[in-house]
């Protein structure tokens, strides 16, 4: 991999805090400073498309992901993504020839102490380098098929499907 384009969505990764309102907005994308401040070998350019809580995304904000994809000239495409419909997302990805597309977020924004958006990046950097076309989820350390997984909700955390 040469170049990566990262086509952002919002979610808690982008989430920032305002005191005097008490509440989290989703702000400007932090993986191009993320990605700067690690001093990455490879170029990369960040295609904001949205921005906005996973949970208030619809049929018509994933056609909208689907179709700046579809637009990249560049196999490999980075989705950051709010963790709640991240699954769906990705199913509704499938298909796209050509691409590698693996997407990550964060369970807490990346401006926070301990946040673990570093961490996904970096495991979604490695994979979508390493990994034949298709659609993956780089979530908890690990790369998942989107057929394969869910969200729990209780845990924070991904897992296979048919889990407890």
């Amino acid at each position: 991999m040469q170049h990566l384009t990262i086509v952002t969505t919002g979610g808690t990764i982008d989430k920032i805090y305002f005191d005097d309102k008490s509440e989290f907005q989703i702000g400007e994308p932090q993986i191009g400073e993320i990605l700067r401040a690690l001093g990455v070998a490879f170029t990369f350019e960040v295609v904001p498309v949205l921005r906005k809580d996973s949970l208030h995304m619809d049929d018509h904000d994933r056609a909208q992901i689907r179709a700046a994809i579809e637009q990249q000239p560049h196999r490999h495409v980075l989705v950051t993504h709010g963790t709640d419909t991240m699954v769906e997302t990705a199913q509704a990805l499938a298909g796209l020839a050509g691409k590698v597309i693996v997407l990550t977020g964060a369970l807490n924004p990346a401006l926070f102490k301990g946040s673990d958006a570093v961490f996904n990046i970096g495991c979604a950097v490695g994979a979508v380098q390493t990994l034949p076309d298709g659609v993956y989820i780089a979530m908890n350390g690990r790369i998942w098929d989107p057929a394969q997984v869910r969200k729990n909700r209780d845990a924070n955390r991904f897992e296979a499907v048919g889990m407890p």
